[in-house]
């Protein structure tokens, strides 16, 4: 371990005021996974900004039915909420999917979201990694590559966005507010990941000291009737080799509006707006679910040892919507 300076700030306008003043620095919550990447010497922060008692652990449903969930609440009380699990119930069963129950009674919501890749080229200091040093080269093209992406890949990276948490969210059309030194803003969560590019370093659309406050889910009447399922190598703490988040709207034998979003498989949480466009307004029958799935996997580009995970989202995707289909006949 590096030696390095520690602050906890009073306030949210104290903490990104000393995080932007201070290159290096990193906000530090329950610290799950940022702890482990000091450790490795993947990261290195000079300053680490404590926030984890700032009073930022609300979770609202607010009157217009938008649900409000403070960015240091802990994945477990997002995952036992009252509230969510009627509103929402696919985002609780994604965060008692994400990990053990050890790691949900400290991690935190906006922890999970920052979370970074799994892969482990990009945990190993002795191995090239774009994320790491942009421009040494992607190992895991060449290399072990099976827990990779099939969709969104670049040639800078393949790693798979790892978080439950944030595929539930994609699929509710979630929007994350920041605090900087600037101001506040809300940027969606589909525009909160950034796709690796010229420097896949910068995994997020957030500047230096930018805070995360919260995460609101807009009012979706419908999510009271969403799924997430998780396929992964074993049933306890693993990460997903595919995962779906579903919410489908049926009436009268035809499909009124869905949401479907994959994890496992993409460099960000996927938004499967393609086969949403087939969907919407179609037969809700076993014919249209196939034409639309196969409509999103056109832009699959597996490696060799990830081609698998083609056929495996294929086939969850399609009994989720025929599951949930027949459950709203």
């Amino acid at each position: 371990m590096r030696p390095f300076d520690y602050v906890r700030p009073a306030d949210g306008a104290a903490a990104v005021d000393i995080a932007g003043g201070r290159p290096g620095a990193a906000f530090l919550a329950g610290g799950t996974q940022l702890v482990d990447l000091m450790k490795l010497g993947v990261e290195d922060p000079g300053l680490l900004v404590d926030i984890s008692r700032l009073p930022y652990d609300r979770i609202e449903s607010l009157p217009d039915g938008t649900v409000r969930i403070g960015a240091t609440a802990r994945n477990r009380d997002v995952a036992v909420d009252p509230g969510i699990r009627r509103s929402h119930p696919a985002l609780s069963q994604a965060v008692l999917a994400g990990a053990s129950a050890q790691i949900r009674n400290v991690a935190t919501v906006g922890g999970n979201l920052m979370q970074r890749p799994r892969c482990v080229y990009f945990r190993d200091i002795s191995t090239p990694c774009n994320r790491r040093e942009p421009g040494s080269g992607c190992s895991a093209r060449s290399g072990r590559h099976r827990d990779a992406s099939i969709l969104g890949t670049t040639p800078t990276c393949v790693a798979a966005h790892p978080s439950d948490m944030a595929v539930a969210m994609t699929a509710f059309d979630a929007v994350v507010s920041v605090r900087g030194r600037d101001g506040r803003r809300a940027v969606p969560l589909t525009d909160f990941y950034r796709p690796p590019g010229d420097d896949p370093r910068q995994d997020v659309a957030i500047g230096p000291g930018e805070l995360i406050t919260a995460v609101e889910l807009p009012p979706l009447p419908f999510a009271s009737r969403s799924v997430y399922r998780k396929v992964r190598d074993r049933a306890s703490f693993a990460f997903a080799l595919v995962s779906v988040a579903l919410a489908l709207d049926v009436a009268d034998g035809f499909v009124r509006d869905v949401r479907i979003a994959l994890g496992g498989v993409a460099p960000v949480p996927w938004r499967a707006r393609r086969a949403e466009d087939v969907l919407r307004g179609g037969p809700a029958r076993h014919d249209a679910f196939r034409e639309a799935v196969e409509a999103e996997l056109a832009q699959a580009d597996p490696l060799p040892d990830n081609a698998f995970k083609v056929v495996l989202i294929r086939n969850l995707l399609l009994c989720m919507l025929t599951d949930l289909a027949r459950a709203a006949s």
